[in-house]
């Protein structure tokens, strides 16, 4: 057996940011590679095992395939190999900083030894990452100790990593309480903007501030001299106060109210700047420069000190929420021990961190706390005595080392409602109301207790995490203002998948739900749709243009167009879908990302059904095996959609379905031609004749038959009547503005020109069962003889060899003439290559007697358009394959427009150059 070396390393990092091939949730997926290592499992390392259980004692809690504590270390002992080793340790880091992830596997790459896919949970995907790169070099480091690798700082490091990334515990609570109600969350930023529920049902939170707090309060509260005169005015007990820009001013307003005084910044927060027990002019000019350091404008306050306990009034919409008593930082004597270590014992208690990161924060020695303890008579290296309390603050912030002592249910009635009354003064409607007061338990009126300030977006730990008494739920609240019982926070969501039709079908589904007054959010590859206007053009068939449209406060419906390559990548932009339509699943995209099998492009399809909830449905093709497959995976109810035979099979499966009260939709054949039924247990709704729908022209695309089937069936799933579903179906057109690059029919100079974006050998079947029965149609009512069937016709250069010949012989069996472009990206091949094995193709079928009798070569799309428009005649069919459709449209019109005001002759566009180049550019078969 080899020396074992450190030769563990990731060759692929992929985020999953939905549900994906491997998990139902986000997850994290590592291709790594072992190495020599393949050959040394965990069992074969001397002392791997406890040095790594002894970094990470959290191992000893997982339970792996086993399904019981420990069961992983039994892994361990038995032998498991470093990269199922990296899993845990990446879930153990995780955990080890809060995150409740448990979710993993391992899987070994097919064919490829020593490669794994190694996949596990992830709560914050920068902290995720971070694991994975600390867990391999652990895992190494364990194989053979590498000098530079310093675990202790390693694993500081990535604590700190964490906390930067953590939410604050403010919103931590709000987002937690969301989640326990179904309420999906989106954070817009890398600090605390968070969106809960979706399009128009979305409301936004950034720490304690909420969609529904008001600017102006803010404002309000920020201006403390002006939140003071609103509240005296209301008859609230307040101190006396003045505004001033000068030290000297300070000590005059100071001499005028009365010592003791209390000196603070205008707009302050968090006790910053803030002076306490001033007691004479000399005190007030060396606070003055403090609080103006910390003010955003030029004022400072001097107001009367109110002696008492300091307490915090959480108000949420209205209602006290929760009361805490907030202790000044400070430290109790020992007898033995000096203040500095005391204030280090004080530190090191786990729940103090740095600024908002825990629930308690450490005590900072600086000047104005060496200044407090020489008040009292202290230093730094002085023993108090036993008992002895020494203060380190006056003011009792969280922020400043404070403490808070739970005492929601002691207040007075009369106090909360002083409390209460401020914040609507104010107008927040989540509010700190701070009382300084002897007792919190007797009215502040009769003990001389006063309001002291009114703070926007106040802090929740002090509540949610009390030092001392029970935590109050106060985030319960806040989600109930902002979400009231029985209010929606999810929109309904519709995705469409498949390997051919899926644009057209989304588009179809939008258009129903537009007809009914809904505000639309559609993605597609053609882009972004925002209630029928484009807001991004690109190809939008992926989860981050699925969160745009979740993150638009107009939308009320989303239909999602999903493609492949999206959940490959990132897996589904979002947690579920309430309906799920699967086309078909045919050999495409085939060599790509792992995938070589028409079976394994069925599971990445099969991802969206799996994503249905239980009261969901998923639209499935009854006619394509390996989407009927898809039915077990459903958690929700199966709507069939099929345009089999009624003695078929197929049928045979929907009758059985729907004897049991499930829904299909079906075609019903009749001397009058295809009717679409609707059925639903027993009972059967004609919906629609096919050649009355006006994308199907007339019937004769048959691939629009069946996505107008798909579509009716999610329309009837998400819950439209059968009348809007009907007048959608007539109301929805292949014209270029509404369905783009899908089936758009114009005549140029009497030839019938239609423009598709047919890309691969299935789609071609369909194009071309399309094409012989509009050309036979055209002959039938020809009067210059057999029109002439002229196809453009390209794929894309990620496709395999095969696939692109097998397009090219498909086209030949229903085009005459077959002109073979090139795609705009040429994705990695030499330019000419990919349409070199589509004319293989098409050279094989004309070799078997193939209906095409000339092959043609031309690269550029344009140049290919213009080609085969010169050599149509009036009556003649021409089939654009496009890649750039708006460009191909625009030549069309313009081509049009030059023939028309030239001499009628059929040979180009009249003194066009260009043309000129382009006919020179062809390559006629040999």
């Amino acid at each position: 057996m080899s020396v074992p070396s450190p030769d563990l390393s990731i060759l692929e990092t992929r985020v999953y940011r939905g549900a994906n091939v491997w998990s139902y949730e986000k997850a994290i997926h590592l291709v790594v590679d072992l190495g020599s290592l393949e050959d040394h499992p965990s069992n074969t390392l001397p002392g791997f095992n406890e040095d790594l259980v002894q970094m990470l004692p959290g191992l000893r809690e997982h339970s792996c395939s086993r399904g019981r504590r420990g069961g992983f270390l039994e892994r361990l002992n038995e032998g498991t190999w470093l990269g199922h080793v990296a899993e845990h340790t990446a879930l153990a880091l995780q955990q080890a900083v809060g995150h409740d992830v448990r979710r993993g596997k391992t899987r070994q790459v097919k064919g490829e030894r020593g490669r794994y896919n190694v996949i596990y949970g992830y709560v914050d995907e920068t902290v995720g990452l971070a694991a994975s790169r600390l867990a391999v070099r652990l895992v190494n480091h364990l194989v053979r100790a590498d000098p530079g690798f310093d675990w202790d700082a390693e694993l500081e490091d990535f604590i700190l990593r964490a906390e930067r990334a953590a939410f604050g515990p403010s919103t931590q609570a709000i987002i937690d309480e969301a989640v326990s109600r179904d309420i999906p969350w989106i954070r817009l930023n890398k600090h605390s903007l968070v969106q809960l529920g979706q399009g128009v049902h979305q409301k936004r939170i950034r720490a304690t501030m909420t969609s529904a707090t008001s600017a102006i309060a803010v404002d309000v509260a920020s201006d403390k001299d002006l939140t003071t005169r609103l509240l005296g005015a209301a008859g609230l007990p307040v101190p006396k106060q003045e505004s001033v820009r000068t030290a000297e001013q300070a000590v005059a307003v100071a001499e005028r109210i009365g010592y003791p005084v209390v000196v603070k910044p205008l707009d302050g927060n968090h006790g910053r700047g803030v002076c306490l027990g001033l007691e004479n002019a000399d005190d007030v000019r060396a606070a003055f420069p403090v609080a103006e350091e910390q003010a955003r404008g030029p004022w400072v306050i001097v107001e009367s000190q109110i002696t008492g306990r300091d307490y915090r009034c959480l108000i949420v919409d209205g209602r006290l929420a929760a009361v805490a008593e907030r202790v000044p930082a400070h430290v109790v004597g020992d007898g033995r021990s000096t203040i500095e270590d005391l204030v280090d014992l004080t530190n090191a208690d786990p729940r103090r961190g740095v600024g908002h990161e825990k629930v308690l924060t450490r005590i900072k020695v600086d000047d104005a706390a060496l200044a407090l303890l020489a008040d009292q008579g202290y230093k730094l290296g002085d023993v108090p005595a036993a008992g002895e309390l020494v203060k380190l603050t006056l003011t009792g912030n969280m922020s400043t080392g404070g403490i808070s002592i739970d005492r929601t249910f002691e207040a007075h009635p009369e106090n909360v409602e002083i409390a209460e009354e401020a914040a609507r003064m104010v107008g927040l409607d989540i509010a700190g109301i701070d009382f300084i007061c002897p007792d919190i338990t007797e009215p502040v009126r009769e003990t001389g207790g006063a309001i002291c300030e009114v703070n926007a977006a106040p802090g929740f730990r002090m509540h949610t995490h009390p030092t001392i008494g029970d935590p109050q739920f106060i985030s319960k609240p806040v989600v109930d203002m902002l979400f009231p019982p029985g209010a929606a926070s999810r929109i309904p969501i519709v995705a469409v998948t498949g390997t051919n039709g899926k644009t057209t079908t989304a588009r179809m589904i939008s258009h129903i739900f537009k007809g009914m007054g809904r505000k639309v959010g559609m993605t597609s590859t053609d882009g972004v749709v925002i209630d029928e206007r484009l807001v991004i053009r690109s190809d939008a068939s992926g989860p981050k243009s699925a969160r745009m449209v979740l993150q638009n406060p107009r939308v009320d419906f989303a239909v999602f167009e999903v493609a492949r390559g999206g959940i490959l990548r990132e897996g589904l932009g979002y947690e579920r879908n309430d309906v799920a339509v699967v086309l078909n699943v045919q050999p495409d995209h085939l060599g790509l990302r792992g995938i070589d099998t028409v079976e394994q492009l069925a599971d990445v399809k099969a991802v969206l059904v799996e994503a249905v909830p239980r009261d969901g449905h998923a639209v499935l093709n009854a006619d394509d095996p390996l989407v009927r497959e898809m039915r077990r995976r459903c958690s929700g109810e199966v709507v069939w959609f099929s345009m089999a035979e009624p003695d078929s099979d197929e049928r045979d499966l929907i009758d059985q379905h729907c004897r049991r009260g499930g829904k299909a939709l079906v075609l019903e054949p009749s001397e009058r031609g295809e009717m679409i039924v609707v059925r639903h247990g027993r009972r059967e709704m004609q919906l629609a004749w096919t050649h009355l729908l006006p994308s199907t022209f007339s019937g004769r695309a048959r691939m629009n038959v069946q996505n107008a089937l798909a579509a009716a069936a999610a329309a009837f799933a998400a819950g439209a009547p059968l009348h809007d579903i009907r007048q959608g179906l007539r109301t929805f057109t292949t014209s270029y503005y509404l369905s783009p690059g899908r089936l758009n029919e114009l005549e140029v100079n009497g030839v019938q020109v239609i423009v598709d974006y047919c890309h691969n050998a299935p789609g071609m079947k369909m194009l071309g069962d399309f094409v012989d029965r509009v050309g036979d149609s055209l002959a039938t009512t020809s009067e210059l003889g057999r029109p002439s069937r002229i196809g453009v016709v390209a794929t894309a250069g990620d496709r395999r060899d095969d696939d692109m010949r097998e397009l090219g012989a498909i086209a030949a069996q229903h085009f005459d003439v077959v002109v073979v472009r090139e795609d705009q990206s040429l994705r990695h091949r030499e330019r000419g290559a990919t349409a070199a094995l589509v004319a293989e193709g098409v050279r094989a079928t004309m070799a078997d007697g193939g209906r095409c009798k000339q092959l043609e070569v031309v690269l550029d799309e344009i140049a290919a358009v213009r080609h085969a428009m010169s050599r149509a005649n009036a009556g003649d069919l021409v089939v654009v394959c496009v890649d750039q459709h708006p460009a191909v449209m625009a030549e069309l019109e313009n081509w049009s427009n030059q023939a028309q005001a030239g001499s009628g002759s059929t040979d180009g566009p009249v003194g066009d150059p260009d043309y000129a180049r382009a006919a020179a550019a062809v390559v006629p078969d040999a």
